[in-house]
């Protein structure tokens, strides 16, 4: 997903418009990701990354749910089974191959070492067999060209999958289609579920891509995509046609796209997109842009300030006006979050969802609450705002106010 050489973080970017506008009310992100809670957190501080609903963290040995990260219990159940952590680095601790990873990367059902890749096969190999000796049931995974990570024999990035899929079925819940994404050799068993649509991005490690050579060079639901990271994520979902692919941060006009399904996250994306680029002076400053986004407001709609000041959306609209091009050339990105739409009436939406904003390393975020109704013209697709109240998310808010997010 995060491309670290995308200093833009653009493909990323396009990920979130694309989800946010059309997957989010009716489907699953899941993170999963051989990171532990602690780097896994810092990677969310540096890169604008959406809450998942589901996170897979420690190579497929903690799952957690949504934005509180609640752990699920069931799962730890599994991996208590044939498993003892100290036996684990008692053994692995005779190998002087093995350098053990930080602290933080210790984690209650994974112990993880760094060993060169000409040593890593014969280590693997002799330390399974000793533990195997010892009464457990190990599985050790390479990735990286570096990585070694030993975990329970039911763990793993793709049993953590089978053991969601299997919950959300008894739930009478299975999703439609399933997508696994990956780039290094622990995304290797992901691809491995039956019945999942699978794309290896295009910077994918040598590892994984020569355990697909081996194992699933035939299966056309696995496909290398030619795009790197986020953006080959997109890729995939248009190559299988599993939904719609264009991200509205690659359209210019939206006058000119057609929705065949319009949702409240669609209008929020869509302004906030308009947004960023009118502060930076990427759509022209003219009268007809603002007079489209007035039109989508109530006559007697409220704009509540995260300082706690009350305007009119007209006036709030006169306090965007003064903005245009104040981050012309710079680095400023704007991206909204779990974008969460519930009808509360024949006609009227309220909608929750987190706006970040980013100038370079600085990052500001309000927490929004918007009242929507459906347009009476039957001739026009959309929604009118009705009302919209901003809070500083704690430790993200702004420090000048004057500024109308």
């Amino acid at each position: 997903m995060v491309d670290h050489h995308d200093h833009e973080n653009l493909s990323l970017l396009r990920f979130n418009a694309l989800w946010e506008d059309n997957y989010r009310h009716d489907s699953l992100l899941v993170f999963s990701t051989g990171r532990s809670p602690t780097l896994y957190k810092e990677l969310r501080k540096e890169k604008p990354m959406l809450t998942p609903d589901i996170t897979i963290m420690s190579v497929g040995t903690e799952i957690t749910y949504g934005y509180s990260m609640v752990p699920d219990d069931g799962w730890v159940e599994v991996l208590n089974q044939k498993w003892d952590q100290n036996i684990v680095r008692e053994e692995a601790s005779k190998f002087s191959e093995l350098k053990l990873q930080s602290e933080t990367e210790l984690r209650p059902h994974k112990v993880s070492f760094y060993v060169d890749k000409d040593k890593a096969q014969t280590v693997t190999k002799e330390l399974s067999e000793i533990l195997k000796q010892r009464g457990l049931d190990v599985k050790i995974i390479y990735s990286g060209g570096i990585d070694l990570d030993i975990l329970p024999q039911g763990a793993g990035k793709g049993q953590a999958l089978a053991y969601l899929l299997k919950k959300f079925k008894s739930e009478g819940k299975l999703p439609t289609n399933t997508l696994v994404c990956g780039d290094s050799g622990n995304d290797a068993e992901l691809f491995s579920i039956p019945d999942v649509y699978g794309v290896m991005v295009s910077n994918a490690q040598e590892e994984l891509l020569q355990w697909h050579a081996e194992n699933a060079k035939d299966n056309p639901k696995i496909i290398h995509a030619t795009e790197r990271c986020a953006a080959g994520i997109i890729q995939a979902i248009g190559h299988f046609n599993l939904g719609p692919s264009t991200s509205p941060r690659d359209v210019t006009d939206f006058s000119d796209s057609e929705l065949e399904n319009v949702n409240p996250g669609h209008d929020v994306v869509k302004f906030y997109l308009f947004y960023e680029r009118w502060r930076r002076a990427e759509v022209e400053n003219c009268e007809t842009y603002l007079a489209s986004v007035k039109a989508s407001y109530y006559p007697a709609g409220v704009y509540v300030h995260p300082s706690g000041v009350e305007l009119s959306l007209n006036e709030g609209l006169n306090e965007l006006r003064k903005s245009y091009g104040d981050k012309k050339g710079k680095q400023f990105r704007v991206w909204v979050d779990r974008v969460l739409a519930t009808q509360i009436g024949a006609d009227t939406w309220l909608v929750k969802f987190d706006k970040w904003e980013s100038f370079g390393e600085e990052k500001q975020c309000s927490m929004c609450t918007l009242i929507l109704s459906s347009k009476a013209d039957g001739d026009s697709k959309g929604f009118t705002w009705i009302h919209m109240h901003h809070t500083w998310l704690e430790g993200f808010g702004a420090k000048d106010h004057s500024i109308w997010p």
